[in-house]
C-alpha cells in the first residue's frame, strides 16, 4: 500500500493486531509493513519509530473501555462496569502491561478514561484527594488481577514465536508449578481443589470478589467520613 493511501489510524490498528498476535517482541516496522501490504519506509512517513507506534497503540486501546452515563447509573454500577471493561481490555491486549513497565503511556485515550473514572467517584461523594485515591484503589486492584492473565498470554505468544505450538510447553509449566505447590500444604490443598476449574472462570470470580470487597470498603469510607477521622491535607 503506497504511503499516500495509508493513514495513521490504519497503521495503529494494524499495530494493535500485530501486538495481540506476537507481543511487543514481535512488533517491527517490517512486519507491520507486510501486514499492511506496504514497505516499512511508508510507515515511517506517519510514525517516527517503533516506540512511538507502541505508545499510539497503547493509547488507542483505552477507547475500548465503556464510559457509563452517570445520569442513568449509580456510582457503584458505573465503577463495576468500568472495572470489568478495563480487565477485559487488558486481557485482550496482554502486551499493554509489559509496555507500561518500559514506556510512559499517556495520551488522549487514557486521559478520557481517567477523567470519567474520576467523575464516577466524585458522583459517589468523594472529593479532592479522596476521589483520586478511590479511583486509584480500584484501578490498581483491577490491574493487579489482570496481570496474571496478561503475563500468561504474553508467555504463550513468546512460545508460539519460538516453536509454533504451546501445548507441550504449557503442560511442562503446569507440571513444574504443581510439583512446587505440593511442597507447601496450603498451596497443595488449594491446587487440588481448583485443579479442574477453568482458569478464566477462576480469574473472573477473583475479579468479582475483589471488586465487591473494594467497593464495600469505599462505601464504608463515605459513611465514616474522611480517612482516620481527619481530612487529608
Amino acid at each position: 500500500m503506497p504511503r499516500e493511501t495509508l493513514t495513521r489510524e490504519q497503521i495503529v490498528q494494524a499495530a494493535i493486531e500485530l501486538l495481540d498476535a506476537e507481543g511487543i517482541e514481535g512488533l517491527s516496522m517490517r512486519r507491520l509493513g507486510r501486514r499492511l501490504g506496504s514497505a516499512a519506509t511508508a510507515v515511517y512517513w506517519h510514525v517516527k519509530s517503533k516506540d512511538d507506534l507502541l505508545v499510539l497503540a497503547a493509547d488507542a486501546v483505552w477507547g475500548e473501555v465503556q464510559l457509563p452515563d452517570l445520569e442513568d447509573a449509580e456510582w457503584q454500577a458505573a465503577a463495576t462496569t468500568m472495572a470489568n471493561d478495563l480487565y477485559a481490555m487488558i486481557t485482550r491486549h496482554s502486551w499493554l502491561v509489559p509496555a507500561m513497565s518500559t514506556h510512559l503511556l499517556y495520551g488522549p485515550g487514557k486521559a478520557r478514561h481517567d477523567d470519567h473514572l474520576l467523575a464516577v467517584y466524585e458522583a459517589a461523594g468523594f472529593t479532592g484527594q479522596h476521589a483520586e485515591q478511590a479511583m486509584k484503589t480500584v484501578f490498581t486492584f483491577v490491574l493487579g488481577t489482570a496481570l496474571g492473565a496478561a503475563s500468561e498470554a504474553a508467555w504463550r505468544a513468546r512460545q508460539r514465536r519460538a516453536s509454533g505450538d504451546t501445548a507441550e510447553q504449557t503442560q511442562d509449566m503446569l507440571a513444574r508449578v504443581s510439583e512446587i505447590a505440593t511442597q507447601f500444604p496450603r498451596l497443595r490443598a488449594h491446587s487440588e481443589k481448583w485443579g479442574d476449574r477453568d482458569p478464566a472462570v477462576r480469574a473472573r470470580q477473583d475479579l468479582e470478589f475483589g471488586l465487591q470487597t473494594t467497593l464495600a470498603g469505599l462505601r464504608a469510607q463515605l459513611s465514616d467520613g474522611p480517612v482516620g477521622g481527619q481530612p487529608l491535607q
